[in-house]
């Protein structure tokens, strides 16, 4: 029974880990989608943080620089997305895919000319990285049935950005529906046209949901590079960006929905990760490469059991003409 409980608060604390980049870029794309600016370039935007996170870590020696200089990083690719978005009316699908091209070979150019290690930063040890944080009594409280481990392992021992992304989306939450800036902000998402007529500019609301997305994302990529690995790897987002849209769609723009649904592909991960080179009654040892393979196998069937059902915001997508 023990081990039982051991395995699976593993499981959960391990989910835990791998769902903080996902919802982090998903909150990112909701606030940008809420403005009414589609952003497919989160992918592109993480894997630029995680390098210069990666790489300002590396030669500082310090953790909350990387942390600085991916968020930075993060923000100026969503600006080149806004300009080019707002600004100039441009395709926004077209863009952020750009933006994604851009990040993958600048990256790998940049690493490889400054480090000369095939792409990747030197590794981050001791203050460069983020490291777990433990909390009072977690040690003595290991022997209490089920909620000791609980306590230990799962609540106790999390990094600092792992607090940030739970706080994430309750205040992304409150901001949205209580505030006087998310209600305008969602209203742009909505209707421009009407918010203009009551004199508030779409240009700066606009820009401010890019802004707010570009710093979640370097948040998410910081985290890869700083926290959950010791460096900056080659592509290291591996599609994440991706599936922050997949839960995003399957969240219906929602706050609370999008930090389940990230809980959710960080679990599926966690599992798989797990089921790896375990022998399973009548099918064996399953392939590595199929295991792998389920957190996108889950991305595609939630995408065509739900995308027809959830409506995004209706101005999402749409470029603003402001009327003469």
């Amino acid at each position: 029974m023990t081990e039982t409980i051991d395995n699976a608060v593993f499981v959960l604390a391990s989910a835990l880990r791998l769902a903080v980049p996902l919802l982090l870029a998903c909150l990112a794309g909701l606030w940008s989608e809420r403005s009414g600016v589609v952003d497919i370039g989160l992918e592109g935007k993480m894997l630029g943080a995680a390098f210069a996170a990666g790489a300002a870590a590396a030669v500082t020696g310090n953790a909350w620089v990387g942390l600085a200089a991916g968020v930075a990083a993060s923000v100026a690719l969503g600006l080149v997305h806004g300009y080019a978005s707002i600004d100039q009316r441009g395709n926004q699908i077209v863009s952020g895919t750009a933006i994604n091209m851009i990040a993958v070979g600048l990256t790998a150019l940049l690493g490889a000319a400054w480090f000369g290690q095939g792409g990747r930063t030197p590794p981050l040890e001791g203050a460069a990285r983020f490291q777990p944080i433990a909390l009072p009594g977690a040690d003595a409280a290991a022997a209490i049935p089920v909620l000791g481990p609980i306590y230990r392992s799962l609540i106790s021992g999390q990094d600092a950005l792992t607090w940030l992304a739970l706080a994430a989306a309750p205040l992304t939450a409150f901001v949205l529906y209580r505030t006087r800036f998310g209600l305008r902000l969602r209203a742009v998402g909505e209707n421009p046209a009407a918010v203009d007529t009551a004199g508030i500019s779409v240009r700066a609301l606009r820009y401010a949901g890019v802004v707010i997305c570009g710093a979640l994302c370097g948040v998410a990529g910081a985290y890869l590079s700083v926290a959950q690995a010791a460096g900056f790897l080659p592509q290291m987002t591996a599609g994440k960006g991706f599936i922050a849209l997949a839960a995003l769609v399957f969240a219906k723009w929602r706050p609370g929905a999008a930090l389940a649904t990230c809980f959710l592909f960080g679990l599926l991960d966690a599992a798989a990760i797990r089921l790896q080179g375990v022998e399973l009654p009548l099918v064996g040892q399953v392939p590595v490469q199929a295991i792998q393979a389920l957190p996108y196998l889950l991305t595609v069937v939630l995408l065509a059991g739900f995308i027809g059902r959830a409506i995004p915001p209706r101005a999402s997508g749409v470029p603003y003409v402001k009327e003469r």
